[in-house]
């Protein structure tokens, strides 16, 4: 009879490790443009191993042509920034090997690029991977990431969407 009182329950998303190894606030990230959220909310990972998978299910939107950075886009409305590495533009992609293309539909935790850590490494570039929310504007309420092990597809943060 009253259902015009009830609050309206907002969509929420989940955001999953894309890496296995420390997962770390945005904040401790070694870059300003990340570590004081320029680009939006999100979390960071400084992987073990050199497999990157889907922090979410959605569609690959664009990989850049030096194959650092890739953006998805979710049904939810949420768009995503995957960066991987610090400075890794300058290797022109040599370390990235990818498993998708613009446009694929991808589920969570699907692997998406093999990053060869130690090639990286010996550029003398780190290895921490970035996942952005790159339009904050949707956002109602982001969970905090505290520093721990994580596996890769591993649940990290919940998003309420507006």
């Amino acid at each position: 009879m009253f259902n015009f009182l009830k609050k309206k329950s907002s969509p929420k998303d989940e955001l999953h490790a894309l890496a296995t190894g420390k997962l770390i606030p945005l904040e401790q990230v070694a870059d300003d443009v990340f570590s004081q959220k320029m680009m939006g909310d999100g979390f960071a990972v400084q992987p073990d191993t050199g497999e990157i998978v889907a922090p979410i299910t959605g569609k690959i939107e664009s990989i850049f042509p030096t194959k650092h950075a890739l953006t998805i886009s979710t049904s939810t409305g949420l768009e995503l920034m995957l960066h991987l590495g610090l400075d890794t533009v300058e290797l022109n992609g040599a370390p990235f090997s990818l498993n998708v293309s613009e446009g694929q539909m991808v589920t969570a935790g699907e692997p998406l690029v093999k990053m060869d850590l130690a090639a990286v490494t010996a550029a003398g570039k780190e290895t921490t991977v970035i996942v952005v929310i790159t339009n904050m504007d949707v956002v109602a309420e982001l969970t905090t990431v505290e520093t721990r092990s994580v596996t890769a597809g591993e649940v990290v943060q919940e998003i309420s969407l507006k």
